[in-house]
């Protein structure tokens, strides 16, 4: 069981490399598409239970951003795994 947690700014190809990598294979938890954090808790939570493979796809910029996926994830025994996306700055703002 993985947990995969991305670190990168906005356009700095997660999404892109979550479809290359792991759409076969994890649920995608994303906020873009979530909306609210209560839906996003609500997915991370069954992923959880159901001991499925899942990528965060989100900036988490902060240790305290990547913690509220980290320990509940490895208190379920989940490997965690983390990318971070060296941003291309210009990539980035167009």
């Amino acid at each position: 069981m993985e947990a995969i947690i991305f670190v990168g700014l906005q356009a700095s190809g997660k999404s892109s490399f979550y479809r290359e990598k792991f759409i076969d294979t994890h649920i995608r938890i994303n906020l873009d598409m979530l909306k609210t954090r209560h839906r996003e808790k609500i997915l991370f939570n069954a992923c959880l239970e159901a001991k499925q493979p899942f990528v965060i796809d989100n900036t988490n910029p902060t240790i305290a951003d990547r913690s509220r996926y980290i320990e509940p994830a490895k208190a379920k025994g989940f490997k965690i795994i983390g990318y971070y996306f060296q941003p291309n700055l210009e990539e980035c703002k167009r």
